[in-house]
Parts: structure tokens; sequence; C-alpha cells
């Protein structure tokens, strides 16, 4: 199992202390590959992508519209 991490250089350029994940790209309980767009977060007026770091059943740990901090996990992948 491995957990699908916010990165934490998306706020490098940032004042704002979170972010928010305003879409999942993959249905919960889906197949992902390694390097395959996972969510959507938004900070200030950005939106970043966040990529799946291994292959695997994607377990959404947040749902749309929370709050996310730098570095949180928001999901589970189980080979």
């Amino acid at each position: 199992m491995s957990y699908v991490h916010v990165p934490t250089e998306l706020w490098t350029t940032s004042l704002m202390p979170e972010g928010i994940l305003e879409r999942w790209l993959v249905e919960d309980g889906s197949r992902v590959a390694a390097g395959q767009a996972l969510a959507c977060i938004r900070i200030q007026d950005s939106l970043h992508e966040v990529m799946a770091p291994a292959s695997g059943r994607i377990t959404a740990m947040l749902p749309t519209n929370s709050v996310v901090d730098p570095g949180a996990s928001i999901a589970e992948l189980m080979e």
C-alpha cells in the first residue's frame, strides 16, 4: 500500500497556508497507473494536478472541497 500526498512544492510561490481539493479526476475504487493525474488542488488562483506515485486501486481519503495542507495524504493505493 502507498499513499497519495499533495506535493509540498506546490506552495513554493504561494502565500496561502493550504489548498482546496477541487475535484477528483478518477472514481473511488478504480485502478490507476503510476503517473496518472488523480486530483486537482487549487492554491490561490492556480489549479495543480496530483499524480499517482504508483499503480493500484485508489481509495479516496478526503471528499471534494476539502482543505488540504502541504504534504497531506489524500488517498491510498492498494496494489
